[in-house]
């Protein structure tokens, strides 16, 4: 793999500064980490699943719909990367998913027919507490990460984690498996919403999702408020660009 550009690096670091001061959306958030993660080193997707009020993992954000799928059939089926980078609170790195069969038997084989040919996963931390973990898929035989690119990934996990408590979003006394489980109820509303939008303008999970966001940033609104107006009244997903 080619080691990480440092103009590139640098950008996406403004960006996610960026997004800490203004005001915070979660979810937001963690979409924007993925996509950045995925162009940073050319990987082919990139999910993210974060722990709820009982330490169990849950699907958070997706560059695709395709690892979207994939991360929640390696938390069907309690094997996987992120699990295995989520248990030890240590990255897993450079893994031939066509030669880890043994290691995840029923994960590899299912990754590698989404057309992936090797992962990486990153914990998200807090000093030595995983509160989460990021996939990184490549599609391609030999993108084995050099040092310098897992130290980059694993900053951009630390990010993630970071934004978690940040003290705007996170007040004195309030509890983080509160806040975790706020952001999950929030998931499932902004998957209702891309149904519904699929489904009126007759695109894709991935497009709908998409104009999703898009609205909300043209409209300066969070993305749950703008999944909440759709869930609520379908028809107006008619207005989204």
């Amino acid at each position: 793999m080619t080691t990480v550009s440092a103009q590139r690096l640098a950008t996406i670091f403004v960006e996610v500064a960026d997004t800490l001061v203004d005001e915070f959306d979660l979810i937001e958030f963690l979409h924007m980490l993925t996509d950045r993660a995925a162009a940073l080193v050319d990987a082919a997707a990139v999910g993210i699943l974060l722990a709820d009020p009982r330490g169990k993992l849950q699907f958070m954000a997706g560059s695709d719909e395709n690892v979207k799928l994939l991360e929640l059939f390696q938390l069907q089926n309690k094997e996987g990367p992120c699990l295995e980078a989520f248990r030890t609170a240590q990255p897993v790195i450079n893994v031939d998913l066509g030669a880890a069969g043994a290691r995840w038997p029923k994960f590899a084989p299912r990754a590698t027919e989404a057309g992936f040919q090797s992962v990486h996963a990153f914990p998200l931390r807090l000093r030595q507490q995983a509160i989460g973990a990021m996939n990184v898929f490549g599609a391609t035989k030999g993108g084995d990460f050099a040092d310098t690119d897992v130290t980059v990934m694993q900053a951009l996990a630390d990010i993630a984690s970071i934004a978690l408590l940040q003290e705007r979003t996170i007040n004195r006394g309030e509890i983080l498996t509160e806040q975790l489980q706020g952001a999950l109820n929030s998931r499932i509303v902004i998957e209702q919403a891309k149904g519904a939008v699929a489904q009126a303008r007759g695109v894709s999970v991935d497009d709908a999702f998409t104009r999703i966001r898009s609205h909300a940033r043209s409209h300066n609104q969070r993305l749950i408020d703008v999944a909440q107006t759709i869930v609520a009244n379908p028809a107006t997903a008619q207005q989204l660009p």
